[in-house]
C-alpha cells in the first residue's frame, strides 16, 4: 500500500503546466441539433487528438498551432480556429454529404468505448437501445456481446445477468452513479427501468472507480435516466406481443425558466395471459402487473448544480401450476402448486453540485439515495416476507495539483446503510427433528469510509493513470481497503491500450439474493446445518473478496474509406473468499459456505465493428469463458456458464433514415449442469447442456415525430425442453425449477409505436 501512494507521488510530480481545452460536437439534423458520439478532434498537423464521448464531449491540451479539425467519416469535416484562452468550445457538422445530387445520411456510433479516461468502459446510448424492443433494463443488453441476460429459474420470471462469466451479484448496478437495486432487488431490479425513460448505459468491465464504493467486482452498469432538460418535451411508447403483454410508457418535462425544470415519467405493464408453451402444467412465465412512477427536478445556473427526486414501484407476479391444461393435477391435500410475489419500492434521491468559481477546476458534489423495498411472497407453502432498507450518502471533492489540470485528483467521504427484517416460514419441512418452521433473520450493516482518487496525464495526455485507495469500516466485517488502478496509453490517435486491478468485496445476501431457490422443495442450509434452525450460522459466511485483472486493446483502421473498429480484452478474477451456493452435492438440499479452494474466472472477448456497405453496419463478437469454483473439495467448472458465446449484429437504414433493419444472432455454447446428488435416476437432468442459437429481427419505419417497429424474438423457436424437474408432482423432494439454461419461451412477435416531440427554442 506505501508503494502505490509513492508511486502516485511520483507521476504527480512528473505533471506539466498546460491548457486543457474542453468542447462538445454536434450534428445537425431535420429537427435541431444532436451530441455526435465518436467524432475525431485533431489538431492540424498532429497525431495529438480524441474522439467524442456519448454527449459529443471532448477535451485536450492546447497546442500552437490553434486549429482544430474535427471529422466524422459520411459528414463534413470542419475546422475552426482555437485560443488558449477558450475553455469550451463547440462545433457542429452536417450530417451527410451532396453525392452526385444525393444526400447520403451518415451513421452514428450507437455503442461508444470511451477513450478519453482509463476506465475500460463502454456506452451504449439510446440509438442502440431502440434496435431491439427493449421493455426494460433486462432485455437492453440483446445487441450487446458484454453482458448476457438469463433466467435464474422457470416459474418466477426472475433474471439475472453475467459479467466476465460471473452472475450479476458480482457486478454493481448502480443509477446515475449512485448504487441501487441490491439484496432484495438484485433478482427483479433488471425489470425495474424501463427501456424508453434510459437515455443511456455505461458498462464498465474490472473493479472500476473507488468514489463509488468497494463493491465492483466484475464490472458496474450505470444507467442514466432522461433528463428535465434535455431537448425532448414530450414522449410516449406503447408495445405489444403475441404472448399477451402489453405495455406503456411516457415522459414529459416541464421547463419553468431557465434554471429550473421538471420531468415526469411513467410506465405501467400488463402480462394477464397464461402461456403453457411445454404442456408440463406450469405457466412459462409468470402473470404479471408493474406501475412504476418517477418525477425528478433540477436546477442549474452557471456555479449549481441540484438534482432530487423520487420513484415508486408496484409490481405483482402470479405463477406456479395452471389449471388451464396440461398433465399435472392438483394436489388432494395441498391443491395446486402456486407461487405469488407482491412488491413496493420506494426510492428518493438528492445530487447537489458546486462549482467554485474561486478555484479553477475544482468542484464538490453530494449524492443521496434511500429505498425502501418490500416484498411478501410464497412458493408452495413456503412463505418468504423480506423488507430492505437502504440509505447512499457520498460527498466527493475535486480538484487539480497547482495550476495543471492534467495532475486531478478526487477524495471524498461515504455513509452506506442496510437493514434487512426476512420472515420464512415453510409448513412442509421435515428435516433435523423439524416439523414446520419459522425463522426471523435480522441484520443491519452500517458502512462509513474514504476515499482519495489520483489521475495524471503525460506524454501529451497519450499516457494516463488513475489510481485510488479508500478505507471503509464495516460493523460485522471491521476493516476494507480497496486499491484500484487504471492505465491508458494511446500511441497514436486510433490506438488505446488500457490495464486495470483492483479489489472488490461485498456482502452475501444468500435469501434475498437466491429466493428464486424457493421455488423448489430443497431446504437451505449453512455449512451443512439446517438453516431455520440455526440462523446464527450466517454469522459464519464471511465477505466475499475478490481480485480482478484485465486488459483491453481499441484499435480504428480504415478500409475502403470507412472505420473498422477491433476491440479486444481479457479479464481474471480470482476469489480469496466467496460464499458457495451448491445445489448439487445432495439433490434437496442448497447448502451454503464459504470457499474452501480455488474460486477464478478467465474471460476473453473480441469484437469488430465495420460498416459493409453505406448505411449497412456489423459487429461480430466472440467471448470464451473458463469459469472454475471449487465445490465440496473439487474444483469444477460454475454451472450454467456457456464455454463460449458468439454474436452477429447486422443494422441498416436507408437513405434519409425512413426505414431501419436490425437482426442479431447470438451462438451459445454448451456448458455443464449440476449434478443432484442422491436423486433418483428418472428425476435426473443431463449432466451438460448443448450449445444453442438465437435470432430477433426488428424493423423500424421512421416518420417525422413518430416510429413504427415490429420484430420477433426467437425465430427459431427454440425452448429448453423440460425445464422443471418432476413438474408433475410439485410436492414431493424432487421437484426443481432451478434447472434452467436456456429460453423458456418460444417464437414472439410484438409490435409497438414510439412518438417524440422536442420543444422549440
Amino acid at each position: 500500500m506505501r508503494n502505490l501512494f509513492i508511486m502516485v507521488c511520483l507521476f504527480a510530480s512528473f505533471g506539466l503546466q498546460a491548457q486543457t481545452i474542453k468542447g462538445r460536437v454536434m450534428e445537425e439534423t431535420a429537427d435541431g441539433e444532436e451530441p455526435l458520439a465518436g467524432a475525431n478532434v485533431y489538431w492540424v498537423g498532429t497525431s495529438k487528438g480524441a474522439v467524442t464521448d456519448g454527449n459529443g464531449e471532448f477535451k485536450l491540451k492546447w497546442e500552437k498551432v490553434g486549429k482544430l479539425v474535427i471529422s466524422f467519416i459520411g459528414y463534413r469535416s470542419d475546422t475552426i480556429q482555437v485560443k488558449s484562452t477558450d475553455k469550451f468550445v463547440t462545433c457542429t457538422l452536417q450530417s451527410g454529404e451532396l453525392l452526385d445530387e444525393v444526400n447520403v445520411q451518415a451513421r452514428k456510433q450507437s455503442t461508444v468505448m470511451t477513450t478519453n479516461r482509463p476506465l475500460i468502459e463502454q456506452l451504449i446510448t439510446g440509438e442502440e437501445l431502440c434496435k431491439a424492443a427493449c421493455c426494460n433494463l433486462g432485455e437492453s443488453f440483446e445487441t450487446n456481446a458484454s453482458v448476457d441476460v438469463s433466467y435464474a429459474d422457470a416459474v418466477t420470471g426472475a433474471k439475472q445477468i453475467q459479467l466476465l462469466g460471473l452472475t450479476g451479484k458480482y457486478v454493481q448496478m448502480m443509477t446515475e452513479n449512485m448504487p441501487n437495486f441490491r439484496g432484495l432487488a438484485s433478482l427483479y431490479g433488471l425489470t425495474y427501468i424501463p427501456g424508453p425513460w434510459m437515455s443511456a448505459i455505461s458498462v464498465s468491465k474490472g473493479t472500476g472507480s473507488v468514489i463509488n464504493g468497494y463493491e465492483s467486482m466484475a464490472g458496474q452498469i450505470s444507467v442514466d435516466y432522461k433528463k428535465p432538460r434535455d431537448p425532448e418535451l414530450f414522449s410516449a411508447n406503447v408495445f405489444t406481443s403475441s404472448e399477451g403483454m402489453y405495455e406503456f410508457n411516457s415522459n414529459f418535462s416541464i421547463r419553468f425558466n431557465d434554471k429550473w425544470s421538471t420531468m415526469f415519467l411513467l410506465h405501467g405493464d400488463w402480462m394477464e395471459e397464461p402461456h403453457d408453451g411445454n404442456k408440463d402444467g406450469f405457466l412459462d412465465m409468470p402473470e404479471k402487473t408493474q406501475y412504476n412512477v418517477m418525477n425528478r427536478w433540477a436546477y442549474k445556473d452557471d456555479s449549481w448544480f441540484l438534482q432530487f427526486g423520487g420513484k415508486f414501484i408496484d409490481e405483482t407476479r402470479e405463477g406456479g401450476q395452471t389449471s388451464h391444461g396440461g398433465h399435472a393435477e392438483p394436489n388432494p391435500t395441498y391443491g395446486l402448486y402456486k407461487i405469488g410475489i407482491d412488491t413496493r419500492r420506494y426510492e428518493g434521491f438528492l445530487k447537489l453540485g458546486y462549482l467554485m468559481p474561486q478555484y479553477e477546476n475544482t468542484s464538490m458534489a453530494l449524492l443521496l439515495n434511500y429505498t425502501d423495498h418490500t416484498q411478501d411472497s410464497y412458493y408452495g407453502k413456503k412463505i418468504y416476507n423480506a423488507g430492505q432498507k437502504s440509505f447512499f450518502a457520498n460527498y466527493i471533492y475535486q480538484s487539480i495539483f497547482g495550476n495543471n489540470p492534467g495532475q486531478m485528483y478526487s477524495a471524498g467521504i461515504s455513509f452506506t446503510y442496510d437493514k434487512y427484517d426476512e420472515d420464512f416460514r415453510d409448513q412442509l419441512v421435515v428435516a433435523d427433528g423439524l416439523e414446520g418452521v419459522d425463522a426471523t433473520f435480522k441484520r443491519e450493516e452500517r458502512v462509513p469510509g474514504a476515499f482519495f482518487q489520483y489521475t495524471g496525464e503525460f506524454l501529451d495526455e497519450r499516457f494516463v493513470v488513475m489510481a485510488g485507495l479508500r478505507y471503509d469500516y464495516h460493523n460485522i466485517f471491521g476493516s476494507i481497503w480497496t486499491p484500484r488502478a487504471h492505465i491508458m496509453y494511446k500511441p497514436d490517435e486510433f490506438t488505446n491500450i488500457k490495464a486495470t486491478f483492483g479489489r472488490g468485496l461485498r456482502t452475501a445476501n444468500i435469501l434475498a439474493e437466491n429466493s428464486y431457490l424457493l421455488a423448489s422443495a430443497a431446504n437451505f442450509y449453512v455449512e451443512g446445518k439446517l438453516l431455520a434452525k440455526n440462523p446464527h450460522l450466517l454469522d459464519e459466511l464471511k465477505m466475499e473478496d475478490s481480485w480482478n485483472f484485465g486488459a483491453n486493446v481499441n484499435r480504428k483502421f480504415t478500409l475502403f474509406g470507412r472505420t473498422l473498429n477491433v476491440n479486444l480484452d481479457y479479464y481474471h478474477t480470482k476469489f480469496n473468499d466467496q460464499v458457495v451456493v451448491d445445489n448439487e452435492t445432495t439433490f434437496d438440499q442448497v447448502n451454503f459456505y464459504n470457499l474452501e479452494g480455488k474460486s477464478y474466472s478467465n474471460c476473453y472477448q473480441a469484437e469488430v465493428k465495420y460498416e459493409l456497405i453505406p448505411r449497412l453496419e456489423a459487429t461480430v463478437a466472440y467471448r470464451y469463458n473458463d469459469v472454475k469454483t471449487t465445490i465440496k473439495g473439487e474444483l469444477r467448472r460454475t454451472p450454467f456458464t456457456s464455454r463460449y458465446k458468439g454474436m452477429v449484429n447486422l443494422s441498416y437504414f436507408t437513405n434519409l433514415k425512413k426505414w431501419q433493419f436490425d437482426f442479431t444472432t447470438q451462438f451459445n455454447g454448451s456448458g455443464r449442469l449440476p449434478e443432484q446428488g442422491g436423486i433418483a435416476d428418472e428425476f435426473r437432468v443431463a449432466p451438460r447442456f448443448d450449445a444453442f442459437q438465437i435470432m430477433n429481427a426488428q424493423v423500424t419505419k421512421y416518420f417525422r415525430l413518430w416510429s413504427v417497429y415490429a420484430g420477433c424474438e426467437n425465430i427459431g423457436d427454440f425452448t429448453q425442453k423440460n425445464p422443471i424437474v418432476n413438474a408433475h408432482d410439485p410436492w414431493s423432494s424432487t421437484f426443481d425449477s432451478s434447472k434452467v439454461w436456456g429460453p423458456l419461451h418460444g417464437r414472439k412477435f410484438y409490435i409497438g409505436l414510439r412518438f417524440a416531440l422536442d420543444r422549440k427554442g
